[in-house]
């Protein structure tokens, strides 16, 4: 494939849709923001002990920030102000992390609790991320808690009719959706230019299986987007073809923002739950403990940009404490959030609020 014709390609792209969607339905122009968001903070030095949580504790701060963030006294009631029992509800966890730095599992064991209250069964609430092996060294395992367990099936596990089209090229490799395709059409030695696309296919089980989600990243640092919080747990696990979006020397994190704008992704999301009891400045999202401390703090939101946005200051801030360089230019593309009305990224514009008894 010759440079021009690439060149040719890109152009095309970018005056394309980015999901493909039903013409007769054009997408909606996001509602004007809010003058301010708020993030609900939980902090309790015991919620870790030597890096192991306690579990009964950070059960009680996923509480607070929930009422809090809902506005209302009752953990029920709260639930149940984001979700109804007919809604088939996923939590979004992250696994990369391993044992120490993944979701912790008593702040996806308040939110079953909380859904439950709410008339939604744990055994119909899907907990997920992309690879399956990451969940195991978690200690997420099919056997544990009673709810459904998944994993995104390498090509398989991505929904054809939920095509993402971006102005970059990122190399195919196995368990993308059309790399078999590609390897099938073209024989067993295709030239490394026809493994490149343009196209990213949305997992099925965030397309398809679940219309409202509870997203729990962590707080991390991502060498190549800055920060990989509530916007980047939400895309990039849930994308084929996703390693183009998190390259050091491109500006192509941005295009995350036009994903998570989507109905099928962020529109899903009625609650973040941003799980800082361990924080890591550096090397994530694996866990490095050269980087990592506990935190023992819990942010929620309904505006996933401030939280990454706050996310963000914080790393920055202990990353200067540890001489380490500024990400900044790396999350350049999260300012660009609020100017599409994805929520607040200023920081006068973003309300702290602690909700812990005093």
């Amino acid at each position: 494939m010759s440079l021009p014709f690439q060149l040719a390609a890109l152009a095309v792209l970018c005056s394309l849709p980015l999901f493909a969607a039903d013409p007769a339905s054009p997408p909606a122009a996001p509602p004007p923001l809010p003058p301010t968001s708020t993030i609900y903070v939980s902090q309790d030095a015991t919620s870790l002990t030597q890096l192991e949580e306690n579990t009964a504790v950070s059960r009680r701060m996923v509480d607070r920030v929930v009422r809090a963030a809902t506005g209302q006294n009752d953990t029920a009631r709260a639930w149940r102000s984001l979700v109804a029992p007919t809604d088939h509800v996923g939590i979004k966890i992250s696994a990369v992390g391993g044992r120490y730095f993944a979701s912790h599992h008593g702040i996806v064991e308040a939110i079953l609790e909380g859904l439950e209250q709410a008339g939604i069964p744990r055994n119909r609430v899907i907990v997920w991320d992309r690879e399956a092996e990451e969940l195991q060294s978690a200690g997420y395992t099919p056997a544990k808690g009673g709810y459904q367990l998944l994993s995104i099936p390498p090509a398989r596990g991505f929904d054809r009719s939920a095509q993402f089209s971006a102005p970059i090229l990122g190399k195919l490799i196995w368990g993308d959706l059309l790399f078999a395709e590609k390897q099938g059409k073209l024989g067993k030695n295709p030239e490394p230019a026809d493994q490149l696309s343009s196209s990213s296919y949305l997992a099925t089980v965030l397309s398809k299986q679940v219309n409202k989600v509870i997203n729990v990243p962590v707080l991390s640092d991502e060498a190549g987007c800055g920060v990989a919080g509530a916007i980047y747990n939400m895309t990039v696990p849930n994308l084929d073809n996703w390693r183009r979006f998190v390259q050091t020397d491109s500006d192509a994190a941005s295009s995350l923002l036009d994903v998570y704008a989507d109905e099928r992704v962020g529109g899903k999301v009625v609650l973040t739950i941003m799980d800082g009891l361990l924080a890591q400045y550096a090397s994530g999202p694996h866990f490095n403990p050269n980087y990592a401390f506990p935190n023992h703090t819990i942010y929620a939101s309904k505006d996933a940009l401030a939280l990454d946005a706050n996310a963000f200051r914080l790393i920055e801030t202990w990353r200067k404490q540890s001489k380490l360089p500024s990400i900044a230019s790396r999350a350049e593309w999260l300012q660009m959030g609020e100017q599409m009305g994805l929520g607040h990224f200023a920081e006068n514009k973003i309300i702290l609020q602690n909700v812990d008894p005093q």
